[in-house]
């Protein structure tokens, strides 16, 4: 081979970390700009917020592959109009948390979640939401805490069928292929998606731009690589049968026009566990906790019930 085609292969098996290097890193000082508040937790810093009565009962939300603790805007408000204090944070490699490197499965973010809740003192009955990827951890964390979970609420879950599951979905998690083409054209293919779904309205102002400015920084696009291998291709049954032993009370709201978790996890999650309540949004896409914030805040009330009368619990964190 000459000089010339040997620089060439250099390059292209040099282009990953190149354009990994190009990108914007999440330094404390941009952490220091973050809204809300920073942990200095065992395995990385974790960006969380709160939203709602000091003294509320908690909910604490869990968001999905691609999308940061924000995507709960309309969510968080509407669990906070019931009475909850409600908490959203940042799971690891994306938005405001720290990019620490690892195998991002399931075991991992339970460490993380665990870990924030015992920095916040938190040890009560909790409420847990679990949007898309994050049904998978809502639902394995349920599973193991067992009846320390008041209530389990599933938005077009992970975890029930393998998820990205076509020819070309699958390409980006081949070893080797995977780690190439994903810190190289990764943010161009989640961009190029997204500019499609811009169109529709959501409660979250210029939502769109805001998860496209998420592929300009380091960390992200390995993180949904790790976690698209290791999360969204298993399924949960027997957590999910774990959960029906523990009686724990689930809802799950899925969209008829989610192109990413199919319809039919609905029948699937209905076999595990019958007691669950379902409810189906006619012309929801997988965005529909943005584009339908009314209707989930009405679903969420019928289930729960108004709160705002709740006894104040004790160890309910201050701030």
């Amino acid at each position: 081979m000459s000089l010339i085609g040997w620089v060439a292969l250099g390059a292209v098996a040099a282009a990953p970390l190149i354009a990994e290097a190009l990108r914007q890193p999440m330094t404390r000082a941009a952490q220091s700009l973050a809204p809300g508040n920073i942990a200095e937790l065992p395995s990385g810093r974790t960006h969380y917020r709160w939203t709602g009565p000091k003294r509320g009962p908690i909910a604490v939300c869990i968001h999905g592959l691609s999308s940061p603790q924000f995507i709960f805007a309309g969510t968080a408000r509407a669990l906070a109009a019931l009475g909850y204090r409600v908490l959203t944070y940042d799971l690891y490699g994306r938005g405001w948390s720290s990019r620490p490197r690892g195998r991002q499965d399931i075991d991992y973010f339970l460490r993380q979640l665990r870990d924030l809740l015992d920095h916040l003192g938190i040890h009560g009955p909790l409420t847990v939401v679990g949007y898309s990827m994050g049904g998978s951890l809502a639902t394995a964390f349920a599973a193991e805490e067992g009846l320390n979970i008041k209530a389990l609420i599933l938005m077009a879950p992970s975890g029930l069928q393998p998820v990205y599951t076509t020819p070309k979905d699958r390409l980006w998690t081949y070893p080797v292929i995977g780690d190439w083409l994903m810190p190289v054209a990764g943010g161009w293919d989640l961009r190029r998606e997204l500019a499609g779904e811009g169109a529709a309205p959501t409660v979250i102002p210029n939502l769109s731009e805001r998860l496209a400015s998420e592929t300009r920084k380091r960390g992200y696009l390995p993180s949904l690589l790790s976690s698209r291998r290791h999360i969204l291709a298993k399924t949960l049954d027997e957590d999910h049968r774990a959960i029906t032993d523990y009686d724990t009370p689930v809802l799950a709201i899925w969209g008829r026009e989610d192109g990413v978790i199919s319809i039919s996890a609905m029948g699937t999650l209905a076999a595990l566990n019958p007691n669950a309540h379902h409810v189906e949004l006619p012309t929801g896409t997988h965005n529909f906790p943005q584009t339908h914030p009314g209707r989930v805040a009405e679903i969420l009330k019928s289930f729960l019930g108004d709160h705002s009368t709740t006894p104040t619990r004790p160890n309910s964190p201050a701030s």
